[in-house]
């Protein structure tokens, strides 16, 4: 880098967020943080701003700002959608990481890829919900949207040239219930599907990693930012996590990426693309430590959250939106103690078998529909369960 990259980061608060301020604080002299964007958690977000002094800081909300707090008064502070448009119409950015969870990420994108600004996207909503649209505004405007996710990260760094590639193979760890039946999967409590095996993530993605509903929106993901058909995109489930995911070339040559299982490495990969550097989980890969790698095919009967999104990808349009909408609500119930994990996916089918699809919707559209599938999921959890 011949200057400080300019960077802002949308979700500054959570899992990514906090991990990314560690990737940038060892190499504070590449970067300049612009604006950094909280959740709810007020004083965390206080206390960033004073480490790395960004010029914006970005509350959710202003009820949630401590007003006349001198500390941060030499921020300029902004709250809500209308700061995030901020954000991401300043043009001095270079990238922006777009680390919040939920469909909150889907219009900030929309609007840096409009001003130009590159995207290390950490947020499946994003293209889960209306991958079409953003990969094309990115292409009309010439913005990179580089992967952070592990796997999509891991794809990127893989692909020399797209057209002699055959088949994208996406890795899975199986998560908590890999290794149980599934009588064991209807009884599992909110703790154990809490109990990732390998990695520390979120409290909804972890879930989701127990039913393998993450490796399913990661297909959907991975066909729109790669341009793969849904047929090209197989999963395998590889417990140690250390392939993180393979190409296949029309020769049938496979390439992998391999490394130890830390999101420090993807996101320090997103955020100083093309260039690398020597960072926090940097060291000689030992294949005799490993000394084991294994693989085996997803069953699909105990996990059928993979064919559920298989489904809503070939079939596009609005159907991805659903999936997304639904899971997630069903995905917060189980958390309240409301349905069993198993009732997720149950749930989710039955809200994708009723949904009339829209192909080609417009951003009002896909915004409409994810909230009138919120409320339907709701309220049959509510009054049929």
């Amino acid at each position: 880098m011949d200057r400080k990259r300019r960077i802002s980061i949308i979700g500054s608060t959570g899992s990514i967020g906090t991990q990314a301020l560690e990737v940038i604080e060892r190499l504070r002299d590449k970067f300049e943080i612009v604006a950094l964007a909280g959740g709810n958690n007020v004083e965390l977000l206080k206390l960033q701003a004073e480490k790395f002094k960004p010029e914006y800081i970005c509350y959710n909300n202003k009820a949630i700002s401590p007003p006349g707090d001198k500390s941060i008064s030499s921020y300029k502070i902004l709250h809500g959608e209308e700061g995030l448009e901020q954000i991401c119409s300043d043009r001095s950015t270079d990238l922006i990481l777009v680390a919040c969870s939920g469909k909150a990420g889907l219009k900030p994108t929309l609007k840096a890829i409009e001003n130009g600004i590159d995207i290390a996207l950490a947020n499946k909503e994003t293209l889960v919900m209306a991958g079409d649209i953003v990969m094309k505004k990115a292409r009309e405007y010439g913005s990179k949207i580089i992967p952070v996710d592990s796997e999509h990260c891991a794809i990127h760094q893989c692909i020399k040239d797209i057209r002699q590639v055959d088949k994208l193979i996406i890795t899975a760890s199986g998560g908590p219930f890999l290794h149980k039946s599934i009588e064991e999967m209807r009884k599992a409590t909110v703790k154990e599907a809490l109990s990732h095996p390998r990695w520390n993530m979120g409290r909804k993605i972890t879930v989701d990693s127990a039913t393998l509903m993450n490796k399913g929106l990661e297909i959907i993901e991975a066909h729109h930012l790669f341009g793969m058909d849904y047929d090209d995109i197989e999963v395998v489930i590889h417990p140690q996590s250390i392939v993180h995911s393979a190409i296949e070339y029309k020769d049938g040559s496979v390439i992998a990426q391999l490394g130890l299982p830390s999101m420090h490495i993807p996101i320090q990969y997103a955020i100083t693309y093309p260039e690398r550097f020597e960072g926090i989980k940097s060291k000689s890969f030992s294949f005799a430590e490993i000394a084991r790698l294994d693989f085996e095919k997803p069953d699909f009967e105990k996990f059928p959250a993979l064919n559920l999104a298989y489904f809503a990808g070939r079939t596009g349009g609005t159907a991805t939106t659903c999936l997304n909408a639904a899971n997630e609500e069903a995905v917060f119930a189980f958390l309240d103690g409301k349905i069993t994990l198993c009732q997720i996916v149950e749930i989710t089918e039955k809200m994708l078998s009723g949904h009339k699809v829209i192909q080609n919707p417009s951003i009002d559209e896909i915004f409409a529909i994810d909230g009138e599938v919120r409320e339907k999921t709701q309220n049959y959890i509510k009054n049929t369960l």
